[in-house]
């Protein structure tokens, strides 16, 4: 599994994104393909190790919850051990505070193997994203007390934003926060309030793996009548911390009003805690009252423009794991097609009984789920490490370029979390169906992968909710320019690729996905009514999401043809052949996603209630 993983990994970084090419730049010069390759070495052997024997038994031996504490089985400790051991955790952070100063981009991609040995062991994702948001909203002493704990995997995070009854519908959260006495401006780790209110479906929420958890909460002040604020204008954002701390971030002995209330038990996804919390209703008592104690992080009311810093990170981290449980399932079936004996092929006068069986593998529909699987989960991993490589343009490109690196990334972030979350919980779908009856079993694999990544058009901003903001902002923003940066990025492959005669063909038929994605975006928005042009945001996602794994094909290809002496002929002839896949039987479905897009179609939108 791992081996052609690193190869699809080595080709992605170095072949096709030219990660080297990184270290021309200040913050990146001590590193080399040496460094890379060693961090990915090391992830790949702690994954090895540490996660990948323990897949199957963090699944059936789910978190228990006795009343007072959480219970996790030893390996998911052990594995959280070696990875905070790893340096990890804080690779990309700077070398003053013990990081490495790794690019994002190998970042990235040393964090799938984890992914594909265990999503449900790997859930460092929260911790980092947490961290990262302190690092940019938080105070100096924030910083230190919270954030370089979970950089060293001391403390771990959470995010804590939907709530019982307002789900994904921020603008209903409930948690209020009041000033903690006369003197709460002047705690030195910031303006100091009590939180009271219940937070749903808190990933970590609750564990004995780190020495503390830090609870970043969406809450709002009242107003001086005691109301809260409708909509998102009055939420901010408070770190809450399980146990309390003082100046240095050492432990002082006091449980923070912090309460589970109880584990959600899920379909998949089960060695990674998943909570309700209470907030202040009294279990714990701080100075002999009920009241989480919570720290104001940045502007009273901005807690959301901060929240989505870790937001978006969390959303390509979730199109990351999507990616690697629908890989994870591919490398399993096509394993077992190569080794299952099963029929036997059709000859000229039909088939001969007497003649041995032959693997799958040699059957044509067995052939086709597998390029489907090898197309959504690779294309997808492409996806995922430009949009990374994107992260590091922001951040260390000239201005001109870290600006476009920016609008790119708001653009193509909804897809970078959605379409892996669909069409690889498909690739899943497909793994099971190559292992026949035994992968509807829990013999196999492949339906744990099909459970875990089920997950993943849920969390982080559902499906629905990715397309509306896609179709409904993201296009639209700073007048379409982002739109119009990723239009001429994919002008510029098709240019190159018409140079070449096998990919020629290609080029001219993603160009007729672009303008058909280019007219739908102006026909949805031909009225000015966001009801009707939001109606079918989630095919016009659909279709958005396939013409950018298009374009992702057709460049990657370039890079296999300018690099084939190099390039194992088998896996050049995989990758040009999962792309003429997409291109023959994916790509063309975008007529049929957009045909309601362009026409406003209102079934879905105008059928009454009665009619269902």
């Amino acid at each position: 599994m791992t081996t052609s993983l690193r190869s699809t990994l080595d080709f992605l970084l170095y072949n096709w994104l030219q990660a080297e090419t990184l270290n021309t730049r200040e913050r990146f010069a001590d590193h080399s393909r040496e460094t890379f390759d060693a961090v990915l070495d090391t992830c790949e052997r702690i994954a090895r190790e540490k996660y990948a024997p323990f897949n199957r038994t963090v699944d059936t031996q789910e978190p228990h919850f006795d009343g007072e504490r959480v219970t996790l089985p030893q390996a998911t400790k052990d594995a959280y051990d070696a990875y905070a051991a790893s340096g990890m955790l804080s690779a990309a952070q700077d070398y003053a505070i013990g990081g490495m100063q790794l690019p994002y981009t190998v970042d990235a991609a040393a964090n799938a193997f984890f992914a594909v040995a265990s999503i449900s062991i790997s859930s460092s994702l929260l911790s980092v994203g947490n961290a990262n948001l302190l690092m940019v909203h938080g105070t100096p002493l924030q910083k230190k007390v919270f954030a370089l704990n979970e950089f060293s995997g001391r403390f771990s995070g959470t995010m804590c934003l939907s709530e019982p009854q307002a789900g994904s519908s921020l603008s209903d959260v409930a948690t209020r926060a009041v000033p903690d006495g006369d003197a709460f401006e002047s705690d030195p780790l910031g303006p100091r309030y009590r939180l009271t209110g219940n937070k749903m479906w808190i990933s970590s929420g609750e564990h004995e793996l780190s020495e503390n958890i830090v609870h970043l909460v969406l809450a709002k002040i009242p107003g001086p009548d005691g109301k809260l604020v409708p909509g998102t204008r009055g939420i901010s954002l408070f770190i809450v911390p399980k146990k309390l701390v003082d100046t240095e971030g050492k432990l002082t002995g006091v449980r923070n009003d912090v309460a589970l209330a109880g584990l959600n038990h899920k379909l998949g996804w089960r060695g990674t805690t998943n909570t309700l919390l209470n907030f202040g209703e009294g279990k714990y008592p701080v100075q002999g009252r009920a009241g989480a104690v919570g720290y104001l992080v940045g502007e009273a009311g901005r807690g959301l423009a901060c929240m989505f810093h870790m937001m978006n990170e969390a959303r390509i981290g979730i199109g990351m794991a999507a990616t690697m449980l629908g890989l994870a399932g591919y490398y399993a079936s096509l394993d077992y097609a190569k080794n299952r004996p099963q029929g036997r092929l059709m000859g000229a006068s039909g088939k001969d009984a007497g003649q041995p069986q032959v693997r799958i593998i040699e059957h044509a529909d067995v052939k086709r789920m597998l390029l489907a699987q090898k197309s959504y989960g690779e294309g997808a991993l492409a996806l995922n490490l430009f949009c990374a490589r994107l992260v590091d343009e922001q951040h260390t490109g000239q201005p001109d370029a870290a600006d476009e690196a920016r609008l790119l990334l708001e653009v193509l972030t909804p897809i970078a979390k959605s379409w892996p979350s669909e069409f690889c919980l498909e690739a899943n779908s497909l793994a099971i169906q190559i292992h026949g009856g035994y992968g509807y079993t829990r013999d196999f694999p492949v339906e744990q992968y099909w459970r875990d990544n089920r997950l993943n058009m849920i969390h982080e901003g559902t499906h629905g909710i990715q397309a509306a903001d896609l179709l409904g902002r993201k296009v639209l923003m700073e007048n379409g320019r982002g739109m119009q940066l990723l239009a001429a990025r994919m002008q510029a492959t098709m240019a190159r690729a018409a140079a070449e005669s096998e990919l020629a063909p290609y080029a001219a038929q993603l160009g007729d996905a672009l303008q058909q994605v280019a007219a739908a975006t102006q026909a949805a928005w031909a009225t000015g009514n966001p009801a009707e042009a939001l109606a079918n945001a989630v095919p016009y996602m659909q279709a958005f999401g396939h013409t950018v794994l298009a374009w992702v094909w057709l460049d990657v290809l370039l890079a296999t043809l300018r690099a084939d002496a190099t390039l194992s002929v088998a896996a050049s002839a995989g990758r040009m052949g999962a792309a003429r896949y997409f291109y023959h039987y994916e790509l063309p479905k975008i007529t049929a996603w957009l045909n309601v897009v362009n026409r406003r179609d209102l079934i879905c939108a105008a059928l009454s209630e009665e009619a269902f």
